[in-house]
């Protein structure tokens, strides 16, 4: 599937703000320049998408998140009207500027018309539910499902990475179920964006474990999934006061890294899910698995080490063929480690790292 950038996937959902506007003009103001409303649209609903993908104001967007649903949405509303507000009269105040429209009183720039307002959130409405569905199911499987890809299995190769929060069973005995389950939310909210970051879709959480996913070309490309868990464990050691703080400990992660072909097929009638089958997943977790034993952090098979160039600053170690868990052959594996800046060491590191 062909990546789209940052840009580029800022850049469609300005098209589709200005196609909104357009329609609008030309329906509403047909005698109308619809390049009018297409600038109203783009400047009364960009600042709302920009505020749902956390571009700007991303702590008050952690804050929302965490009131009651009713709450969230009494709030998310008087933010939207606010931001559209404020659109709304910079639109206004740049076409009278340029002649586009006649000049304007104050109180028509400040004040949007209630029938625009209602027309721009729903547009926003709809367009913050796609996004939102997408954000629920993952790009890639959003993507996939709409366009029926996988309705028929495909064979495919594929980049896997199984990621396990490291003695949470103590952890629940010690602190209870309903604890434990906040600490997984939390760490599993830590994987998003460095999973976004590279690329990568979080195909599902098990447990204390989560299944991290790649086509092949992208996972490779620039290391990222090897920078994909080196990212998270970097992000949660440089939030180790706040971790320490709220739970009382750092969490300590297993990784193993894994790739070759699956079948990939779509499934269910009432839920439908996309799922991988085939000896490359399998094989992901019985490695991830051998981590304990071989105490290691981080493995990665030496068929997909062999694959891809490291990123800087992550260094490989052989450590044989091992023999896993119902696979009839052994497995070259190798160990990742991190070369960290001397400024960087801290006892702290080994709270994540080991």
């Amino acid at each position: 599937m062909k990546e789209i950038s940052p840009a580029q996937n800022w850049l469609l959902l300005t098209a589709v703000m200005a196609a909104s506007g357009v329609a609008y003009s030309l329906v509403i103001y047909p005698d109308e320049p619809v390049i009018i409303g297409a600038v109203f649209a783009v400047f009364i609903g960009m600042p709302i998408l920009a505020f749902e993908r956390r571009a700007f104001l991303r702590p008050l967007y952690r804050r929302l998140q965490k009131l009651p649903t009713a709450s969230f949405i009494i709030s998310a509303l008087l933010i939207y009207e606010a931001l559209m507000n404020i659109g709304y009269a910079l639109a206004a105040s740049l076409l009278s500027a340029i002649g586009l429209i006649k000049p304007v009183s104050l109180l028509n720039i400040l004040v949007m018309p209630f029938n625009v307002f209602m027309y721009a959130l729903g547009v926003c409405a709809v367009v913050i539910f796609v996004l939102r569905v997408r954000e629920l199911l993952g790009r890639d499987v959003f993507l996939s499902m709409f366009s029926g890809r996988y309705r028929t299995p495909v064979q495919e190769e594929r980049i896997f990475l199984f990621i396990d929060l490291v003695d949470s069973t103590p952890f629940a005995e010690k602190h209870g179920d309903l604890r434990a389950q906040q600490l997984l939310n939390s760490l599993f909210a830590a994987f998003a964006e460095p999973v976004r970051r590279n690329k990568g879709a979080i195909d599902d959480y098990v447990g204390d474990s989560a299944i991290i996913t790649w086509p092949l070309a992208r996972g490779l490309k620039d290391g990222r999934c090897v920078r994909c868990i080196f990212d998270i464990l970097n992000d949660i050691e440089a939030d180790a006061e706040s971790w320490l703080k709220q739970y009382g400990q750092v969490p300590r992660l297993r990784a193993a890294l894994h790739g070759g072909f699956v079948i990939t097929a779509e499934i269910g009638v009432d839920h439908h899910k996309i799922t991988y089958f085939g000896d490359t997943v399998n094989t992901t977790s019985r490695l991830e698995s051998l981590c304990k034993t071989l105490n290691r952090p981080v493995l990665i098979s030496s068929e997909l080490a062999q694959r891809l160039t490291l990123p800087e600053r992550i260094s490989a170690q052989d450590l044989g063929v091992h023999a896993l868990k119902g696979r009839g052959q052994g497995l070259g594996v190798m160990t990742l480690a991190q070369a960290l800046p001397k400024s960087a060491a801290s006892p702290k590191l080994h709270s994540t790292f080991n």
